[in-house]
């Protein structure tokens, strides 16, 4: 909106000009989205409370600690959700297809995962949508996005997978590459949400992934940036930035009442939600291997899931004491914050890896 004013006005009043600078515009939506978590936070937690009355349903195989969150509000991406978008509208250039893509992916990945957690406090199980149902629905939006994504990608990018490390390195897959972008959305949305099972646990690797990116999505959609960086350079991705910056500053908010111990839980709507946003941006950026290492973390939760799933239905055994591996740690004895610092760390470790393939061509 602040573009659009600063269009109409700046020949009257010259300082609106400065909203046609992208980094301030960025600055902007972090700042806009933390205070307006700060002040909505509370409101929206207390009418889920409202509403929820007994909380999240706890699983009667985890972690015997977990019983004592009982009562505990779910469905805290809206409050991620409300904020990001409002965020994001207020600082982003509406004429910018890839913010419109992007956007329509995270909301459109929340609201299946608002299903799910309806469904949940609903049956009072932790089941809610069948696995099928939720992976199709994924699918779905994710192939619109992927399609919608290569007509504004520049003509030798379309369907090219660009390798970090390596300069100018492009392999081009044609019609699979589609289903790669998919694989990218749904794998890092389901990653996410694995990830998010203990209080604070998922929003700081979303926010540390979202503000690498934030630098990424700047630099690759700035030509001098990018030709410097020997990056592709793709037009119009540099305003993703201020998408990143409004997630980043959603994370923040959103984590001051998702801190130990938790006031509100994130849900599958914001954990679905901020998984399909990252695995969005790594598509329009052209950096969807770098989000394997910046994003590490949730690779590491996933692959422990699949694992142990696999080696079960093979050995009738278990690799790990559950899974995802973070319940591992925790039916091992060690603290829950000791946990999730440790885990912060290792995304912190993965995120500057993953920063490095920038330079190291």
């Amino acid at each position: 909106m602040f573009v659009y004013l600063s269009t109409l006005f700046s020949a009257h009043f010259s300082v609106l000009n400065v909203f046609k600078y992208l980094t301030f515009r960025t600055g902007g939506a972090i700042l806009t989205a933390v205070f307006l978590s700060f002040y909505l936070g509370p409101k929206i937690i207390s009418w889920l409370k409202l509403k929820q009355k007994e909380g999240q349903p706890i699983r009667d195989d985890g972690p015997q600690t977990h019983f004592l969150k009982r009562g505990t509000p779910t469905m805290g991406g809206l409050l991620i959700l409300l904020v990001l978008v409002i965020s994001t509208a207020l600082w982003s250039d509406w004429h910018n297809s890839f913010v419109w893509i992007v956007m329509g992916v995270t909301i459109s990945f929340g609201l299946i995962g608002a299903c799910d957690d309806y469904l949940k406090l609903t049956k009072r199980n932790s089941k809610g949508l069948s696995g099928k149902k939720k992976l199709l629905l994924q699918i779905l939006f994710a192939t619109v996005a992927a399609c919608l994504m290569a007509i504004y990608h520049p003509a030798g990018l379309k369907n090219a997978l660009s390798v970090p490390f390596f300069k100018d390195v492009l392999w081009q897959f044609g019609w699979v590459y589609t289903l790669f972008t998919v694989f990218v959305m749904v794998g890092t949305s389901n990653a996410v949400n694995l990830t998010d099972g203990l209080d604070g646990l998922a929003i700081v690797p979303v926010m540390i992934a979202a503000g690498c990116f934030m630098l990424i999505a700047y630099l690759v959609g700035n030509h001098v940036f990018a030709n410097y960086l020997q990056l592709h350079f793709i037009p119009g991705s540099g305003e993703l930035a201020v998408f990143c910056g409004a997630l980043v500053g959603a994370g923040i908010g959103f984590l001051w009442f998702n801190a130990p111990p938790a006031q509100v839980f994130m849900g599958d709507t914001g954990s679905l939600a901020t998984g399909a946003a990252l695995g969005a941006i790594s598509v329009v950026t052209k950096h969807e291997i770098v989000l394997s290492i910046i994003g590490g973390l949730f690779v590491l939760e996933a692959v422990s899931v699949m694992a142990q799933v696999m080696y079960y239905k093979i050995t009738k055994k278990r690799i790990f004491l559950m899974a995802p591996i973070h319940h591992h740690f925790e039916k091992k004895g060690w603290a829950e914050p000791t946990i999730v610092i440790r885990f912060w760390i290792i995304a912190f470790i993965l995120a500057i890896i993953g920063l490095s393939t920038l330079k190291l061509r």
